[in-house]
């Protein structure tokens, strides 16, 4: 009797719907990872869109610690 309880409880219809939901998730999730053409990795990488810039170290200086006083949670 308790062997029948047992296999009743594990063939429940919330434990089947729970089953089935989950795999019907990773069914679209698989799907629509196949469908994006930005998932597949290039063969090359993009080129640099632009030249390299010599900076004034006194510069950058000056405006990051003005940056820094005038900004919020700074």
């Amino acid at each position: 009797m308790e062997k029948e309880q047992e296999k009743s409880s594990t063939l429940s219809r919330r434990n089947f719907m729970t089953k089935a939901g989950i795999f019907l998730a990773g069914g679209i999730t698989g799907c629509a990872s196949l469908q994006l053409p930005e998932a597949r990795p290039k063969n090359e990488p993009p080129p640099l869109p632009w030249p390299w810039a010599k900076l004034d170290p006194m510069e950058a200086g000056r405006r990051a610690y003005r940056g820094y006083l005038t900004k919020p949670g700074g």
